[in-house]
């Protein structure tokens, strides 16, 4: 006699596929417990779920879960500005603790690590600050002890970066000694943007740095945007408020230093 669940199947089966996706596009991932739960059926029936959505190119299956294939849509830097913003705020109070007197910092474009340039304003030292992001050479600008640098190059209006060979080029010019890199995605395959432009930059800032710290709120651990930066072995230092225990093994793995909010849990570098 079949189960009242494999009797529902036919039934509700497409209907939470809908679910599914519709979660992967807003969310970027999605845990088999959390989906068992929401639809109130077994994990084995949710597996299943995840296979045919996989088949149709809607995902990719991960340990416990599911990553979509199509990031969420970018938004425009001020209305990433609001999610999550305590959390990136807290993640910038830690990041600020890797900026001494007298180093050369590089500001990368997006919203975590404009907070760290907002925490600047808070640490009077001598610093040397280049970005490529308009946000942050807003927020240093005035800023005294601070010897500012604005790469030039294309203007991307939706994140407010510069990009392209000009900034390529300009880049060039300079060694960081800390280097806060912001990033769309992180998986276990590596970090990811939403732009080409961006990513090339990123991984030239990389080059050039002799220490790279990414912030990175929980809400970007298991995404994959569209552009590549490069694989998890260039970060030094992830600070983060996620308590995932599949992102410290990763670290672990990577031997990446992980600081989090509640703790911190340092690898040897």
């Amino acid at each position: 006699m079949s189960s009242p669940e494999s009797v529902d199947e036919p039934v509700f089966a497409p209907e939470r596929h809908d679910e599914i996706a519709a979660l992967l596009v807003a969310r970027g991932k999605v845990s088999i417990a959390q989906l068992s739960a929401k639809f109130g059926v077994s994990e084995q029936t949710i597996r299943r779920d995840l296979i045919v959505l996989e088949q149709r190119g809607l995902l990719r299956r991960t340990h416990g879960g599911a990553v979509g294939m199509k990031p969420p849509m970018e938004e425009q830097v001020e209305s990433r500005a609001v999610l999550h913003s305590e959390a990136k705020r807290l993640i910038a109070d830690a990041c600020l603790q890797e900026v001494r007197s007298g180093i050369a910092v590089y500001l990368d474009t997006g919203t975590s690590v404009a907070e760290i340039a907002r925490g600047l304003r808070g640490h009077v030292q001598r610093l040397t600050v280049v970005t490529n992001s308009l946000t942050a050479a807003e927020l240093v600008c005035d800023l005294p002890g601070v010897t500012h640098v604005l790469l030039g190059g294309q203007l991307r209006r939706l994140s407010g970066s510069l990009t392209g060979p000009l900034a390529l080029s300009n880049l060039e010019q300079f060694t960081f000694d800390v280097a806060f890199i912001g990033v769309s995605g992180l998986t276990e395959d590596g970090i990811t943007v939403s732009d080409l432009g961006e990513a090339q930059l990123k991984r030239d800032v990389v080059a050039r740095s002799r220490k790279v710290v990414v912030p990175l709120d929980a809400s970007k651990f298991g995404l994959t945007d569209f552009a590549r930066v490069g694989d998890l072995e260039m970060i030094d230092l992830l600070i983060s408020d996620s308590e995932d225990k599949a992102l410290q093994s990763i670290c672990a793995t990577k031997n990446i230093a992980l600081r989090t909010l509640a703790h911190d849990s340092r690898n040897s570098l």
